[in-house]
């Protein structure tokens, strides 16, 4: 997208944030990274909200199904506003249908895993996406992975370790017959909760792989972004009220998830962006940011407690991303 389509979404001014933007969006140099960066600051701010607002336990296909509701509604108002066609350009639509399809699967298969895994092993699961998407670019889009480009991926996974610790379960007394078997059983549904993870972090890498090609085919980030919702929030509800029940949200509640809604717009769209400008390894590995934000912003609002371990984890993330952006991107030879 143009900068001129940019400035007929939002209307002309001279504030220096929205000079800011436009430069962000037009395709500068440092444009996809930033709006990866950008993305990952949005997700990070969602999640801390998200924790200290939230008031009312709503099921996930229902949180779902709002957020992807909002970003339906907002997506629609930016292609018609911005005088694209809803659906893309033809030779784009076997793209876009393919990454709605992957990223619903994704979708469904998180919500299960993160159900059924402790959070901290659900986090760590969905960071692989990061690493899957750029293997899967090196397969499909034929994308060149470099020794620095490995490494960082492989440095900010490190890092996500140290914050995201396993605990370790202290050993007792030999359990009985029956311990041991609901022990088998309950063990058994864990290792499937994790290949399930590992399932959703492969299809999310390739989600992203089909997000950068449809953006780039039909010359538009949001369309991507726009085909996902357009199949998510219906299936979203159906799942709602299929496998979960409905809870009636308060005022409260329904605003936060609208606030949510919006910012999960903004995300979506910056990620789309970064990842039509830039090689997809170079902005997978910006998506790290996000975890040591989160814990950033954990600890300056007293939820979480400082450690060792996590203050290295972040400062090895945040010494990865701006190896990353010192490198600079690789601008395509057209």
């Amino acid at each position: 997208m143009t900068q001129e389509e940019v400035i007929k979404v939002v209307e002309p001014d001279k504030s220096p944030f929205l000079q800011f933007i436009v430069w962000l969006w037009s395709g500068s140099r440092y444009s996809g990274l930033l709006c990866m960066v950008l993305s990952s600051i949005i997700y990070s701010t969602m999640g801390v909200v998200s924790d200290v607002f939230t008031a009312q336990s709503v099921p996930l296909f229902e949180i779902a199904f709002a957020r992807c509701t909002v970003v339906l509604v907002l997506s629609f108002v930016w292609l018609r506003k911005s005088g694209q066609p809803i659906f893309g350009p033809t030779s784009a639509r076997k793209l876009l249908v393919l990454r709605a399809l992957t990223g619903y699967i994704s979708l469904m298969s998180f919500i299960y895993s993160i159900q059924r895994l402790p959070v901290s092993q659900a986090i760590i699961l969905s960071f692989t996406a990061p690493i899957m998407a750029s293997t899967v670019a090196r397969v499909t889009l034929h994308e060149k992975l470099k020794i620095a480009e490995i490494g960082g991926l492989a440095s900010s996974f490190f890092g996500l370790l140290f914050i995201f610790q396993p605990m370790v379960k202290p050993q007792g007394t030999f359990p009985s017959s029956i311990e041991a078997s609901e022990s088998h059983s309950n063990g058994k549904h864990h290792i499937f909760a994790v290949l399930v993870g590992l399932f959703s972090s492969t299809a999310t890498g390739v989600t992203y792989c089909l997000t950068r090609a449809g953006a780039k085919a039909a010359d538009q980030p949001v369309l991507p972004v726009f085909s996902f919702v357009l199949l998510a929030s219906p299936a979203a509800a159906m799942s709602t009220f299929s496998f979960e029940s409905f809870v009636l949200p308060s005022f409260f509640s329904f605003l936060l998830m609208a606030v949510l809604g919006v910012l999960a717009f903004f995300a979506e769209i910056t990620l789309a962006r970064g990842l039509q400008l830039e090689k997809t390894s170079r902005v997978a590995n910006i998506q790290f940011i996000e975890a040591a934000l989160s814990q950033f912003l954990g600890m300056g609002s007293s939820r979480i407690i400082p450690s060792f371990g996590r203050l290295f984890g972040c400062i090895i993330i945040l010494i990865s991303a701006c190896c990353t952006m010192y490198i600079g991107p690789e601008k395509e030879i057209e």
